[in-house]
């Protein structure tokens, strides 16, 4: 499998700095995040000049709904899954297809931007514990979370793009924040079995790709999920039998061991089984990471067209789509006017 970096980019165009990396042979994609977004014209522009550098590259972003939506001036305003969630189940699940529905709606519009993926969606397991996680799961009943993220990916997929679910082992489990320190759960294999995994080992067919968590286990593993061999080699590949890409969450965040330097740090991910990191934030961490690359000659198979987006489709045709005016309706009557 392929060992690739993924890296941000700092505004609205490239950069004659960011232009050299991206033809780096060890990068293998670019994030945007909302700095790098000011309308669709201009992201159009953006993901362009990235694929004339390099064509194989994979452009992502996140764009779950809710809180977490980087695309926001001329895009539909989504749900959280929660709410998507709360709805889907109401009158003895009566309108879960609307689970497909926005599945389709987020991956169109994502799409038609010039984009390949957004990691999505979100397969933690949360009732209110969580932090970071909170209104962005679709729940905590592992059932019900497999059968609405199940048609949300049907849908993203009706539309072009692979999913990629979020984030691995499980972060729903407790409070702290994994952007902002280190951070243990200390149950066990056999509860998270139970719970935890439900929805990865559920929904693994269906997933293009698997995002990692920056979570630690003590009671199983000494290593956060992102470095650890027993996660990533053993359960994840293994028992799983998970056969699509694994993406670690960003090494810059204070829960990837930040007392160690980003070379030890991407040693481990790549050594426990990640395919493409992710390091955002911190361009002279990119520098290192791509030096240790080179230096130590890592080597990469494989193809990442798998998970760029498998049609395209334009604004003008989007926005005259009598499926998206529906389902834009339906948000609106449903989560807004209501809201």
């Amino acid at each position: 499998m392929y060992k690739k970096l993924m890296l941000d980019l700092d505004g609205y165009a490239l950069s004659y700095d960011e232009i050299d990396l991206l033809i780096n042979s060890f990068v293998g994609g670019v994030i945007l995040f909302s700095r790098n977004i000011k309308s669709k014209s201009q992201v159009q522009a953006l993901c362009k000049q990235i694929k004339s550098i390099n064509s194989e590259l994979l452009i992502a972003v996140d764009q779950e709904g809710g809180k977490v939506q980087r695309l926001k001036t001329g895009y539909t305003s989504l749900p959280s899954m929660h709410q998507l969630a709360d709805e889907c189940s109401k009158n003895n699940f009566a309108n879960i297809d609307l689970a497909k529905d926005i599945g389709w709606l987020m991956a169109s519009e994502v799409i038609a931007s010039g984009l390949d993926i957004s990691f999505a969606p979100v397969l933690d397991l949360d009732l209110q514990r969580s932090s970071i996680i909170r209104d962005r799961s679709f729940g905590d009943i592992p059932e019900r979370v497999i059968e609405i993220a199940s048609l949300f990916i049907d849908g993203m997929n009706e539309a072009g793009m692979q999913a990629v679910g979020k984030h691995f082992p499980g972060h729903g489990g407790i409070y702290a924040d994994s952007h902002l320190m280190p951070v243990e759960d200390f149950r066990t294999l056999e509860e998270l079995k139970k719970h935890d995994l439900l929805p990865f080992s559920a929904l693994k067919d269906k997933l293009g790709g698997i995002m990692t968590a920056h979570i630690s286990f003590p009671e199983i593993d000494t290593k956060i999920a992102t470095f650890s061999k027993f996660w990533l080699s053993e359960i994840l590949r293994n028992d799983i039998i998970f056969q699509g890409v694994i993406f670690s969450d960003d090494l810059s965040m204070k829960g990837a061991n930040s007392e160690e330097t980003i070379s030890e740090k991407l040693n481990q991910a790549i050594g426990a089984g990640c395919n493409m990191i992710l390091i955002c934030n911190d361009r002279p961490a990119v520098i290192e990471a791509l030096n240790f690359m080179q230096e130590h000659n890592i080597k990469s198979t494989g193809n990442l067209k798998v998970l760029q987006a498998a049609q395209s489709v334009s604004w003008d045709d989007l926005e005259r789509d009598p499926r998206r005016i529906e389902i834009q309706e339906k948000i609106n009557n449903i989560f807004i006017n209501h809201s």
